[in-house]
């Protein structure tokens, strides 16, 4: 008897194919220009996109690198790389041109892909590193309406890399971190199951397509909905499109959040079509995230997780009462298929309420950071990684966070975690936003600094900040600075930027408070 062959792995691509073919005439992509692209074209451009990138030799294995926007012909060309079992490495915008130039040395890729609307960025970047091709966005050709469909030259196979994706770097040089297909399509289908309903989902992404956001529109994609790009968010043209688009879904980080709720059109936007909008990759405020439930409905869904090891943990719109220390509101419960122990620095597992460093095992567990078995080492123990996050567990199985232990500032009489101070600030009604960090002085003590974006027409002094410290937390925490700022700088994925505010913000004498202009 002769065995029957296995069946071949249908990758996410293939999925979003198999779906966009369901409905060719619908449209899937909206461009930030108005341009709708249809089902059907997004599908021949893939697929004509694949065909060029073949004949420039991309084959399976291989790394694309991307320095591209939020442009439909970034999707498809994503979808492209990926098709071809190649893998895709996104290079951030908010990194300079030698250490992108470093990210993709050590990627191998051998093509580098170019939004035109970023080809300084390019320019600046091909001066460090040559690459054999470079293909520009909109110079790639258009579908051929009479040419044979193209075919693959080999197949995908689930442990082949999508994609890979760079840690933020706040601490140092990018981590690459592959990710593997099979582990994503599943994630993935999960995800497009939540989404999938009548009428169909319609995602807005309006941060960088190499992070969440681009996760959301696969899944949106996947389940036969609609894509709205923006190249990028700005509080005004978010509301706008959310109550023009009848946008059902989106995701911010906490500080987009806080931009969304500070805009004096927030009030007044009418979302009937919003179903999730889901937040995270940040501690977020409990106050800022009552309001937002005021203002947008029972449509919170709070995301814990990390590049190593994908989603975590997630706190649904009926759960954010439940609050740990602080007031804080949890991460939420383990999501399907993941297991969190909390344990201490010998590695004993901790009973419940007691703090200690997070460790997980999910189903998208990374393989091992890209060519670093060091660092590998370090975060990866048995299957299990190490998130470096402190928290704990309680009785019911919520995990509350406390903050990164690298985040730690050791001071006089104890240690201190930024995100308990940032907590206590955002209730203060002149602090619109508000990041903590610890500075090094000239003795090489630890000091505790804090960088304030003041409300609309507030201006917090130095005494209410120090004093509603005090009452909350203790002496302890009390910062050594305040930093006034007309906005929080970020990191490409939209955190605040604790190693920039460390280099830019002079040291300062205590309790003094400085105003700063963020260019």
């Amino acid at each position: 008897m002769t065995a029957k062959p296995a069946p071949l792995f249908e990758s996410y691509v293939d999925g979003i194919l198999a779906a966009l073919d369901r409905g060719p005439d619908r449209p899937a992509l909206v461009a930030a220009d108005g341009r709708t692209v249809t089902a059907r074209a997004l599908a021949d451009e893939v697929l004509a996109t694949a065909a060029v990138l073949a004949a420039h030799g991309v084959r399976r294995g291989d790394s694309v690198a991307f320095l591209t926007g939020n442009r439909p012909e970034a999707v498809s060309a994503r979808y492209a790389v990926n098709l071809l079992g190649a893998r895709a490495a996104f290079l951030g915008t908010g990194m300079s041109a030698a250490v992108q130039a470093d990210v993709a040395a050590s990627t191998g890729a051998g093509a580098l892909l170019v939004d035109p609307a970023g080809q300084p960025a390019a320019d600046a970047l091909l001066e460090r590193l040559p690459f054999p091709t470079v293909l520009t966005l909109d110079a790639l050709p258009a579908p051929s309406p009479t040419g044979a469909p193209f075919r693959t030259p080999e197949p995908v196979r689930a442990e082949d890399d999508w994609c890979l994706r760079f840690t933020g770097g706040t601490t140092g040089t990018p981590k690459g971190v592959p990710m593997a297909h099979g582990p994503y399509r599943r994630m993935l289908d999960g995800l497009a199951n939540r989404l999938r309903s009548d009428p169909p989902p319609r995602v807005l992404v309006c941060t960088p397509l190499a992070h969440m956001a681009g996760i959301l529109a696969d899944a949106a994609l996947l389940a036969g909905g609609a894509v709205v790009l923006q190249h990028g968010f700005d509080p005004a043209d978010v509301l706008t499109a959310l109550e023009r688009e009848h946008i059902t879904d989106l995701w911010l980080l906490p500080p987009l959040l806080y931009g969304l709720l500070d805009h004096p059109a927030a009030a007044s936007t009418e979302l009937p079509a919003l179903r999730r909008l889901f937040y995270g990759g940040t501690a977020a405020s409990a106050a800022r995230l009552r309001r937002a439930a005021e203002l947008f409905g029972p449509v919170l869904h709070g995301w814990y997780g990390q590049t190593e090891a994908g989603a975590i943990a997630e706190v649904g719109p009926e759960e954010h009462s439940v609050t740990g220390p602080g007031g804080r509101i949890t991460a939420g419960r383990p999501v399907p298929g993941v297991a969190i122990e909390i344990r201490d620095p010998s590695g004993a597992v901790l009973p419940p309420d007691e703090n200690g460093e997070v460790l997980v095992r999910t189903p998208t567990t990374m393989t091992g950071y890209w060519h670093r078995p060091d660092l590998t080492a370090e975060v990866l123990q048995q299957g299990w990684v190490r998130t470096g996050d402190v928290g704990h567990l309680d009785t019911a199985g919520y995990l509350h966070l406390v903050d990164r232990l690298k985040d730690m500032v050791v001071v006089v009489g104890g240690h201190v975690y930024p995100a308990d101070v940032e907590q206590v600030l955002l209730s203060h009604p002149a602090i619109a936003q508000c990041a903590a960090f610890g500075t090094r002085g000239a003795d090489g003590t630890e000091e505790l600094h804090v960088a304030v974006v003041p409300a609309a027409g507030d201006r917090p002094d130095g005494a209410s900040v120090r004093a509603l410290v005090t009452e909350r937390l203790g002496r302890m925490y009390v910062p050594n600075a305040v930093h006034l700022l007309d906005r929080l700088p970020l990191t490409e994925a939209g955190k605040p930027d604790r190693k920039l505010l460390r280099a830019t913000l002079a040291p300062t004498t205590p309790g003094q408070v400085c105003r700063h202009q963020v260019s």
